[in-house]
């Protein structure tokens, strides 16, 4: 694996070591100090971990809206409509459904419906919690619901680096953008350049680990126990690339396809329930466009259609999990 202590050495006055929030909350500070536009909206700000940014900006920049995830997006939106660049934070990723009427019917469509005349350069952030008995309400992963929507990217990176330049990316983009982030990997730390400029584009995958027998697409969460699998196997000589997609929509197509021509075995592995998820999409463009490439049928691993159970011995090994992923792995070869 190239970690992000390989890809960014720490070298003193470029790189920091910080969790993957704590880059999260640089990349807020940076551009909020860069561009006057940026504001951020949602609901218990001082207690989502954004206190530092409510002691810099101050009301102006930083608004404490009620519980009310549809009001305050719509505020968003008008605020970017407007000429700001709005970062709503939801909170919970379930309370998105709230919201979805504002973000689908009206942030994704009106610069399509106005044939370019009005833009949306906004960003909504969901954190996903699983694993911690949230209950069915609480812990849903709804990417895959926003995936079928036109004028909407999605991003869900899975390193403190990469959350830093992706989101960095989503608030200078000039459209809505939404961010899923997997709280488990909140206190995950890694090096992160300190370069205020630090940017990843967003629709690029990255190899996470190279390898020569499987090709392995890790989905936001998941990335942990994927890890933990490709170095379990390669203590029994299986060779496994681990690539993290980073962005949801637009995918990339063509890194995921460099990678089944050489391995010509494909699994993918992710949290969200397993009709019509990120899996299906990829196993679908594989199918259409690479099929001659694969040696095997393609795999996926995910949630169980059943909604999140409360109980921690069933929710324990409701997602994917190391011994899963390994026993899928040896399926496919």
């Amino acid at each position: 694996m190239e970690t992000d202590a390989q890809k960014f050495p720490a070298t003193p006055g470029t790189h920091i070591q910080m969790t993957y929030f704590e880059a999260l909350m640089q990349a807020h500070m940076e551009e909020m100090d860069r561009d006057e536009r940026v504001v951020l909206i949602g609901e218990e700000l001082s207690v989502h971990g954004c206190a530092k940014l409510i002691e810099r900006f101050g009301k102006n920049r930083i608004w404490n809206t009620p519980i009310s995830e549809g009001s305050f997006t719509g505020l968003g939106i008008g605020a970017a409509i407007n000429g700001l660049r709005p970062i709503v934070d939801l909170s919970g990723a379930s309370f998105v459904y709230l919201a979805s009427d504002q973000i689908i019917n009206q942030a994704s469509k009106l610069r399509y419906m106005t044939g370019g005349q009005i833009e949306i350069p906004i960003v909504f952030r969901c954190c996903m919690s699983s694993l911690g008995s949230y209950a069915a309400q609480h812990a849903d992963r709804p990417y895959p619901f926003f995936m079928n929507v036109p004028g909407l990217k999605i991003i869900s990176p899975t390193s403190a680096a990469d959350i830093k330049g992706l989101m960095k990316s989503a608030i200078r983009d000039g459209g809505p953008v939404m961010v899923f982030e997997d709280t488990r990997l909140w206190p995950i730390k890694g090096n992160v350049p300190t370069d205020p400029d630090y940017l990843i584009p967003i629709g690029k995958a990255d190899v996470k680990r190279e390898g020569e027998d499987v090709t392995l697409i890790a989905v936001a969460g998941v990335i942990g126990p994927t890890m933990e699998a490709a170095m379990a196997l390669a203590e029994e000589g299986v060779s496994v690339e681990v690539i993290d997609p980073r962005t949801l929509k637009p995918l990339d197509h063509e890194a995921i396809k460099t990678s089944v021509a050489k391995t010509g075995r494909l699994l993918i592995a992710e949290n969200a329930h397993r009709v019509c998820n990120v899996g299906s999409e990829i196993a679908a463009v594989m199918a259409e466009e690479a099929f001659d490439l694969l040696k095997r049928p393609i795999l996926r691993l995910s949630a169980p259609d059943i909604h999140v159970p409360f109980s921690p011995a069933l929710e324990k090994d409701f997602f994917p999990t190391k011994d899963h992923i390994i026993a899928a792995v040896r399926r496919l070869l």
